[in-house]
């Protein structure tokens, strides 16, 4: 009768976003994992084929926090809907650097880059509401859309590299700012 597994693969994942949340994904290697757990690196083997399966599981997780993020700012309903996904993703960053990080400021260059047809019909939901709501075009609304999510994401990018510190009111100001004189933009003609 094979012995009996002692260390589970979720008590491994869970190490492992520890170690990220306190460290950094670099810190994320099967001794720093074993020394976590107590254990030897066999476990850890046992349960993932390599470190690049840890990862991947790693990045489900953050996923995961992030989306509650997303819904929170939703249920909250502090700002307008659209708005909502943008205050979540700063406040994600903000509160949870490392996890953002792993998600949206890895290296991507060995990963499959959406094209833009594909990162179209991603946010299709998202770009109908922006045209329906100002009255542009689908393609005006992408744009819109890209350009607000570029300060969204740089925002979040300073705050999680701890370049910036902003309260949330201040940053709800700016977006608001930036949200308005983009529609006026689009609205009035001055592409």
């Amino acid at each position: 009768m094979p012995a009996k597994k002692q260390i589970t693969k979720d008590a491994i994942i869970k190490a492992a976003i520890d170690i990220v949340r306190e460290y950094g994904t670099d810190a994320v290697n099967a001794r720093s994992l074993a020394k976590k757990l107590k254990c030897s690196t066999q476990p850890i083997y046992l349960s993932f084929k390599g470190m690049d399966e840890l990862k991947q599981e790693l990045i489900k997780v953050a996923e995961k926090a992030y989306d509650k993020y997303i819904e929170q700012e939703i249920k909250n309903a502090l700002y307008p809907p659209y708005k909502c996904y943008g205050m979540g993703y700063i406040r994600f960053a903000k509160e949870e650097k490392e996890l953002f990080k792993l998600l949206f400021m890895r290296d991507r260059s060995a990963e499959k880059i959406r094209t833009e047809s594909e990162e179209k019909q991603n946010i299709s939901g998202i770009i109908e509401n922006i045209s329906k709501n100002l009255g542009i075009s689908k393609d005006d609304a992408y744009i819109f859309h890209i350009e607000i999510w570029t300060c969204v994401h740089g925002i979040a990018t300073m705050l999680a590299t701890s370049y910036l510190a902003l309260d949330f009111e201040a940053i709800s100001k700016i977006i608001t700012d930036i949200y308005q004189g983009l529609k006026i933009k689009y609205t009035k003609g001055d592409k």
